[in-house]
């Protein structure tokens, strides 16, 4: 069997339905877009991967060796319906050629089974696909020691697209994540708190092929500020990064504050909210972004009734898309597990709900514009003046720059104990004692270890444990966790 497969494997692409009904023009434009991210995207992987595209599909050849990272990746890029696997055979310009190749990787899969065999077939033959189909059929049933064929409900289909003379016998077919590709449906500017909401409010624009840019309002220094960009990477790097975004950090210590003396503890939260939507609004324009994004949810929180999520709107001028504003919770937690989102959203500090004392569920528009009367918007100016942009693709560096825990790259200096905080089921090994302890579990761990001890805590790029390094020093006053980084 190793000799007669091939050392590439190949992806054949289907596309997203809602591009295949769109005008010539419109649909040339979104499969040019979705070829030119995916060459982007495969490069990095391996210049030798190839990428064709066709008016109704576009394929992917690629070695063997990177197969399951080209596969991940196809699967996370947006605008695709469909992922076949198919072996490639050229010259099989005869059903006598075609029905031998067939039959030599799949016979030995259909003992005591029924099955069918489906084509496609593209070009000109002196056969039709009914022929084809008909006679790779007839010689697998001689050959095998197949059940029968079943038209109706086979326990396995043999698929085949023969083109011209290139034969494809499809082994797997992949669920794809739809979508448009990213580049074809504008930007958009996302309020991210680095919770399950606005996560997933950021990935379901991607997936709808929005460039989606992160603005963060800082409330919780340094801890709060990492946590968050490193959920802007993870799902940058797995939805978007065939583009160029913008993460943008808006130090909102001295609007808080603002908001404490000029506005009534029933109206904060309220408050809040507006405030970061008129500083999202000032930002988005300096961007000629049109739109905002947030993943607010109808009813969740006091802030998000219908009455106070239309106080907040009126703050801006601007188009604000809510994809989750009528989803639940768990419905919003269950994408948030899927896209691999959620571990990140549990461990993140809360900071937007402490300012809220007794909130108002159902606000007036009169008293609102009273109250946002006496706030000095001098001090929100200034907060978007001093904020931070960066390309999410630097933020690896810029956290490194960024973050107040101590480094360390020696462990002979003390007697340290590393702690993995990776989700993944690998260990590092160390000279010296290690324990593994996931970081959404850190936080209920951490206080049962001995206190006379060093810790350093240990992910494979160093923003998780930058992290939650911060977090513990900031939440149980600890000087004994740093971060370990090996040189």
């Amino acid at each position: 069997m190793q000799n007669i497969l091939p050392k590439t494997q190949k992806f054949i692409l289907k596309l997203f339905p809602e591009i295949m009904i769109k005008g010539s023009s419109a649909k040339r434009q979104m499969v040019g877009q979705l070829y030119t991210n995916l060459m982007g995207i495969l490069e990095r992987i391996d210049p030798n991967i190839t990428v064709k595209k066709f008016s109704d599909k576009i394929e992917v050849v690629a070695p063997i060796e990177v197969l399951p990272e080209v596969r991940q990746r196809l699967l996370d890029t947006s605008g695709i319906e469909q992922i076949l696997e198919a072996l490639q055979f050229d010259d099989m310009d005869t059903l006598d050629k075609i029905k031998v190749k067939v039959g030599e990787l799949v016979i030995d899969s259909l003992r005591d089974k029924t099955f069918v065999v489906r084509a496609k077939r593209t070009g000109n033959h002196e056969f039709g696909s009914i022929e084809l189909e008909q006679t790779v059929g007839g010689y697998l049933l001689a050959h095998s020691n197949a059940k029968s064929v079943d038209l109706r409900n086979p326990e396995v289909t043999v698929r085949l697209e023969l083109l011209e003379k290139q034969l494809n016998i499809i082994t797997t077919n992949y669920k794809g994540l739809s979508g448009f590709p990213i580049g074809t449906q504008g930007d958009i500017l996302s309020l991210m708190s680095g919770g399950f909401d606005s996560t997933v409010a950021s990935y379901l624009t991607m997936k709808r092929g929005i460039k989606t840019h992160f603005v963060f309002f800082n409330l919780g220094g340094n801890a709060h500020e990492i946590g968050v960009k490193q959920v802007a990477l993870y799902l940058w790097n797995k939805f978007g990064s065939s583009h160029k975004v913008k993460f943008i950090s808006v130090p909102f210590d001295d609007v808080l504050e603002e908001i404490f003396r000029s506005t009534p503890p029933t109206y904060m939260g309220v408050t809040l909210k507006r405030l970061m939507l008129k500083a999202s609004e000032k930002i988005a324009n300096e961007m000629e972004i049109d739109a905002l994004l947030t993943g607010e949810s109808v009813a969740q929180v006091s802030s998000q009734t219908l009455r106070n999520l239309a106080l907040i709107d009126k703050a801006s001028d601007m188009l604000i898309l809510r994809p989750l504003s009528t989803m639940n919770k768990p419905e919003i937690m269950s994408i948030a597990n899927d896209i691999g989102t959620r571990l990140f959203a549990e461990a993140m500090p809360e900071y937007c709900g402490v300012i809220s004392q007794n909130p108002i569920t159902h606000g007036s528009f009169k008293r609102m514009e009273k109250i946002a009367q006496k706030f000095n918007y001098d001090v929100l100016d200034k907060a978007v003046e001093d904020a931070k942009s960066i390309y999410v693709h630097d933020i690896v560096d810029d956290v490194a720059n960024l973050a107040a825990v101590e480094v360390v790259e020696d462990l002979s200096e003390k007697d340290y104990v590393v702690i993995d905080i990776r989700a993944e089921d690998e260990s590092i090994e160390l000279t010296c004692e290690t324990l593994k302890i996931p970081f959404h579990r850190l936080k209920s761990e951490f206080p049962k270890l001995p206190k006379d001890k060093e810790y350093l805590l240990y992910c494979e790029k160093g923003i998780m444990s930058q992290l939650h390094a911060q977090y513990l020093q900031d939440e149980y006053k600890c000087k004994n966790v740093r971060v370990y980084r090996p040189l």
